[in-house]
């Protein structure tokens, strides 16, 4: 086995994945899967005060008498598995522990439900502090890699996908938005409920609540939605203060074209509508959810800097929301998919060409120590900017080499053959010979050097 092969193995299609991942060690469990989240919650927001109740229907992956379940930072008070009440509960170390009073056989239907509340704070990992995080005047969740669990009780993977229901009660005044379709919006009293499905497998981290004095706008108009999901027919809204209202439309003004360029490049967009939330607070960088992005009032520009991470989010639609890693180690799937994509942006767009960014990226690495391999980064540097530009490179290298009608056919058939899917890196691989045909070299020996090897490769083409 290759070194580049031996990289790039994962489990068997149908397996069970490497679980807890080796990237997020004290996250996941490979005893359950969860179909459904059914999430109830209301928070107060002068007090951070966050109490909920989680019903969480699935199924055994094994035989076991044990639950572990991620939950960080907020106290299960009453628990119930299949309705009866575990022999113990305990939490310690970010899991809620169930022992259970009898062994469940595999393949068992699981229903577990759980009340908890607390004061929810960001998770302390190794990439900063993730999850629950208190704005200026409201809340945001981030929850890349595993801040999941500081708001509701899960099996936080990201190989485990499931369907959501979300319903959050905060103070009047406020909006909550969370992924998928808005259903239900109730007043009473001092307080609004807003009730969010999202019918598409999601994994975890994906899952998020933004609540702000938001008013949220329409940026394509009425007739969006109407048809097939082309990029023109998909509802897209921008979710933003009063104050921010004519910067938002002035900085998105170019998403729909955006949206279209990527459908075209990439396939249909594989969600039914797409929501920029416009946080009133500067924000480090811009981050995805499924179905939404989250941006702050410094990146209402409409220079490159700026529009380019519009592109990024937007693309991650499909690269990293519909088609998920199994394992963080792929994390190129997602973003180096996601800086190419800015490139297709800007090339379609009529500003510099993919070979031009491809060529001041790659004069950029050249300059940085060589010491990361981008198909498995290692969890310190799985958000090193050279992951993104050095995967955008891989794929660039690929592009000149297949030519630009099969290269963007693979894409398309990428992102349609496994929508809503999870997917790793020999897959890609796979997908991308079969595409090639016998007359080019296998895409591994291609891409491995720009994946797999230390050193950066000559620039494309050369």
């Amino acid at each position: 086995m290759t070194p580049s092969a031996q990289n790039t193995q994962t489990t068997a299609p149908g397996r069970i994945p490497a679980i807890p991942d080796a990237y997020t060690p004290g996250s996941g469990s490979a005893a359950f899967a969860v179909d459904h989240y059914d999430l109830e919650l209301e928070c107060r927001l002068a007090a951070n005060r966050l109490s909920g109740r989680a019903v969480l229907t699935g199924r055994t992956l094994t035989s076991t008498a044990r639950l572990e379940l991620d939950l960080v930072g907020l106290q299960a008070a009453k628990v119930s598995v299949n309705g009866q009440r575990p022999a113990k509960c305990t939490q310690r170390n970010g899991k809620l522990l169930l022992d259970l009073n009898q062994e469940l056989p595999a393949s068992a239907t699981l229903s577990i439900n759980i009340r908890y509340a607390g004061t929810p704070r960001p998770r302390r990992s190794a990439w900063g502090e993730v999850g629950w995080e208190e704005l200026t005047d409201g809340v945001m969740v981030a929850g890349q890699p595993n801040g999941a669990p500081t708001w509701f009780p899960c099996n936080d993977h990201p190989s485990q996908k499931s369907s959501y229901r979300i319903s959050f009660t905060t103070d009047a005044g406020y909006r909550a938005v969370a992924n998928g379709e808005l259903v239900s919006h109730t007043k009473k009293a001092s307080r609004e409920t807003w009730e969010y499905v999202m019918a598409r497998p999601m994994a975890t981290y994906l899952a998020t609540i933004q609540v702000g004095r938001y008013a949220l706008h329409d940026l394509v108009g009425p007739a969006a939605g109407q048809g097939s999901h082309s990029g023109a027919s998909v509802p897209q809204f921008a979710a933003a203060p009063f104050t921010l209202r004519d910067a938002a439309a002035a900085a998105l003004a170019d998403q729909q074209h955006m949206m279209e360029v990527f459908v075209h490049r990439f396939g249909p967009y594989p969600f039914d509508r797409y929501t920029v939330v416009v946080a009133d607070d500067e924000l480090e960088i811009p981050l995805e959810a499924q179905s939404l992005s989250i941006i702050g009032r410094n990146h209402l520009d409409t220079g490159w800097e700026s529009q380019r991470l519009i592109a990024h989010e937007l693309s991650h639609q499909w690269f990293g929301n519909s088609l998920t890693a199994a394992r963080w180690q792929d994390i190129w799937l997602h973003e180096g998919f996601a800086c190419y994509a800015e490139w297709i942006w800007s090339e379609d767009s009529g500003l510099a060409t993919a070979g031009e960014r491809a060529q001041a990226a790659w004069g950029r690495l050249s300059g940085l120590p060589q010491d990361i391999r981008v198909g498995d980064p290692g969890p310190e540097q799985m958000f090193d900017d050279r992951v993104y530009k050095r995967g955008a490179l891989a794929l660039h290298a690929l592009r000149l080499a297949v030519g630009d009608d099969t290269f963007f056919r693979l894409l398309r058939r990428w992102c349609t053959e496994n929508a809503h899917g999870s997917v790793n890196t020999t897959a890609f691989l796979t997908l991308a010979d079969a595409e090639w045909g016998s007359g080019g070299q296998p895409a591994e020996k291609l891409l491995a050097p720009w994946l797999f090897s230390l050193g950066l490769p000559r620039f494309p083409g050369r």
